[in-house]
Formats: C-alpha cells, sequence, structure tokens
C-alpha cells in the first residue's frame, strides 16, 4: 500500500505533526519528525509548517454563469432581482460556451483548495438543458480533483415558466441532476403554494434532496419558510433540505427567528450562505450555537449578477468573519468550520459531524485525505491575513 507523508504540517495550526496517507484517508498521525526524507514506501510532501485544513467545500456557486478567464465586463442589470435575471438570460449565450468557461472556474477554485462543490445549473424554457450540460461536462473534467453535485435550478421560476417544470424531471429522469431547486416562492412565482407543491413533488419522485434559493425578507421570507417546514414534516426529509440565503434570519424580530431556528434544528435544515456584503446578515453565531449545519459559497463569480468573485474559497472565508464580525479565535474556528466541514455536512447530511472544538477534526485517521494547506502564524492569524499560497491535497496526492 503505497503512502503519501506531508510532513511537518499544524492541523487547525495546533502541534507540528506528520500524516501519513494511503487510498484516500489518513492513515497515520505522528509528531513531526526531522528532516524531509523519503517516505519508505511513497512520496513525501515538506508541509513546510503551514497549517492544514480539511479542504474546502462550495455549497452555493453558479458554474453555468461565470465569465470567469473573459475579458472584464461592466456591470449593466437593474437592481432588482427580475432585471438580474433577465440580464444573465439575455446574455449568457453571447460568451464563450458553457462548458468551457465551467471548466475554467472549476480548476481555478480547485487550485485554491477547494475539493466538495455544489453547483446550481440553471434550467428553464430559455435554456433548456443547454447550462446542465455544460456544467456536468465540466464536472467529467474534473471528476478526478473534485466532488460535484449538481442542482437543477430554475431561476426564472416555475409557474411563471410553465415549461420548467417538464424540464426538471426530464432531467431527474435521465439521471443528470442531484437536487431539486427551487427560488422565492412568493416574491418570483406568487404562487407559494404551487412552486413549492413542484419542488417538493419531484423531489419525491426521485428521491433527492432540495436546495432552496429564499432571499425573501421579513414577515414574507418566513412565510416562505413556514411553507418549506410543513413539507419537510410532511414528506418525512428531515436533514434533506437546504435553505440558502436565508435572509429571513436577518430581517425579523428576536422571537420569530429563534423559533425559525428551532425548526431548522428540529428538521435538520441546513443553511448555505454566500457570506452577503449588504445590511441583512444570517444570525451565524447563533446558528453554530443552536447545531444547524451551516456552509459557505460564493454564489456567482464575474457573471451578469455581480463583477465580484474570484474562485478562492479562503477569500470568501475572509468576508465571512469580516461580515459577522468574528473576532475571537473561537469564532474565527467556527467560520473555518463552516468553509470546510460545515460545507461538507450541507452537501451530504450523512457527513461526519464532529465538533469544532474538538482536536483537530476532519484530520484525524480515518478522515478522508481532501486537505489545503495555508500560512499563518496561528489559525486566526491565517485566516485575518487569508495569503495567497496553497497546498491542495486531494485523496492524499498533491495536486499541481
Amino acid at each position: 500500500m503505497a503512502r503519501t507523508t506531508i510532513r511537518n504540517v499544524r492541523p487547525w495550526g495546533g502541534d507540528p505533526v506528520d500524516l501519513s496517507c494511503a487510498d484516500g484517508v489518513i492513515v497515520a498521525i505522528d509528531p513531526a519528525s526531522p528532516g524531509a526524507g523519503d517516505a519508505l514506501d511513497g512520496e513525501t510532501v515538506d508541509g513546510a509548517g503551514l497549517i492544514a485544513l480539511p479542504s474546502f467545500a462550495d455549497v452555493h456557486v453558479h458554474l453555468d454563469s461565470t465569465r470567469w478567464g473573459l475579458p472584464f465586463r461592466s456591470h449593466t442589470a437593474g437592481p432588482s432581482l427580475r432585471e438580474h435575471i433577465l440580464a444573465d438570460r439575455a446574455g449568457w449565450r453571447e460568451d464563450a460556451p458553457i462548458a468551457e468557461k465551467a471548466s475554467a472556474m472549476l480548476g481555478r477554485m480547485i487550485s485554491r483548495g477547494t475539493t466538495k462543490v455544489r453547483s446550481y445549473a440553471q434550467i428553464d424554457s430559455d435554456a433548456g438543458l443547454e447550462r446542465l450540460d455544460g456544467v456536468l461536462e465540466a464536472k467529467e473534467r474534473y471528476a478526478r480533483e473534485c466532488d460535484v453535485t449538481i442542482m437543477g435550478f430554475p431561476q426564472s421560476g416555475i409557474i411563471s415558466d410553465p415549461p420548467t417544470a417538464r424540464i426538471l424531471d426530464q432531467a431527474l429522469t435521465l439521471g443528470a441532476i442531484d437536487v431539486v431547486g427551487g427560488i422565492d416562492p412568493c416574491a418570483i412565482d406568487r404562487d407559494p403554494k404551487g412552486h413549492l407543491d413542484v419542488v417538493f413533488g419531484l423531489a419525491e419522485k426521485y428521491q433527492k434532496p432540495v436546495d432552496l434559493h429564499i432571499h425573501e425578507t421579513g414577515t414574507l421570507g418566513a412565510f416562505s419558510w413556514d411553507l418549506v417546514f410543513e413539507r419537510v414534516r410532511a414528506l418525512g426529509m428531515h436533514g434533506r433540505c437546504t435553505i440558502s440565503h436565508a435572509l429571513a434570519l436577518g430581517s425579523n424580530d428576536e422571537r420569530t427567528v429563534r423559533t425559525l431556528i428551532e425548526q431548522l434544528v428540529e428538521l435538520d435544515v441546513a443553511i448555505a450562505t454566500v457570506a452577503p456584503r449588504g445590511s441583512v446578515q444570517i444570525p451565524f453565531r447563533e446558528l453554530v450555537a443552536a447545531g444547524v449545519r451551516v456552509g459557505l459559497g460564493q454564489d456567482g463569480m464575474r457573471d451578469y449578477w455581480s463583477p465580484y468573485g474570484d474562485g478562492d474559497m479562503w477569500n470568501r472565508l475572509f468576508q465571512l468573519c469580516w461580515s459577522q464580525n468574528l473576532k475571537t479565535d473561537d469564532e474565527l474556528r467556527h467560520g473555518a468550520y463552516a468553509a470546510t466541514l460545515g460545507g461538507r455536512q450541507v452537501i451530504d447530511p450523512a457527513a461526519p459531524r464532529p465538533d469544532a472544538l474538538a482536536g483537530t477534526p476532519g484530520i484525524e485517521v480515518g478522515d478522508e485525505a481532501d486537505l489545503v494547506l495555508v500560512a499563518g502564524e496561528t489559525l486566526s492569524a491565517a485566516v485575518v491575513d487569508h495569503l495567497p499560497d496553497r497546498t491542495v491535497i486531494r485523496a492524499g496526492v498533491p495536486l499541481g
């Protein structure tokens, strides 16, 4: 059994160790040995005292929308959500093919330490399965370097764009998507019952999880959440639902937010945040304390929605910590957990759920050997500085 030995790394910023990896998992952890000699039966990687973390998991990215690598395009979409949707619909065919753009961004993400991805792929009467096919091609191209799950995303609505339900059903019949998506059932379709009936009906028919893009705020957002919770209960879909953006948590009174969080815990509904820049912020500390699965994603990157985004989850982790005003070592560690192990738990509810403060979660004997090595005096310093140098380990083997 050939091994890769990663010498002199500091799991989560702790004491230096040597990690031995074989068959994609960590098989031994020993105190760091002097020198950088070869492993007895495999490759040796000099970790140079870097901090080792589980690799990043991006739980919310639109690989079918990115324009990464193309000439910079000025942002021209109007301020409303609908205007952004229409700008994307009007422009996406003007650029390079979806597979080319999605592959460029996915390769960039992997090079910066992401090996777990949940990507959206837009499905509607305009795109049909074309955008999905492009994401599938990128997924296949990087299958050895990254695990990609795909969510069929009805961004233009379902009730307001009637062919969409049929096309989603077709994609599920073909086995092309892993997650059934939805979006703002009140604000986009103005028919929350009809919208959620289709989403959860398809999820039940094909035994798939759901991921709902809910930007809705205030009492409208809380109302949509209650309808989602009703369906999760009725269908026994505990642990198989994600609410993305989740802005209702940052725009309601304390009592309503507490009730929403209690239901997230009861039904094991996950939260995917993109660390938004605006004034509406999810209560990250409260979610972590309650034990809610919270993952981090980059959303759109250099696309018709926003000129921002660079494919580097280390930078998005900094944005999460900065926007949430996370300062203490424990808080910064919780942020790093969301960007790594928390994301794994959103993508796969059966993934291990170690305590964020218990030893070196995700870097123990028997754990998957997908790692990212980053520079920093301590983990907190590393998060705050988010330096660009990176070593990426996939299944125990260094990439690049």
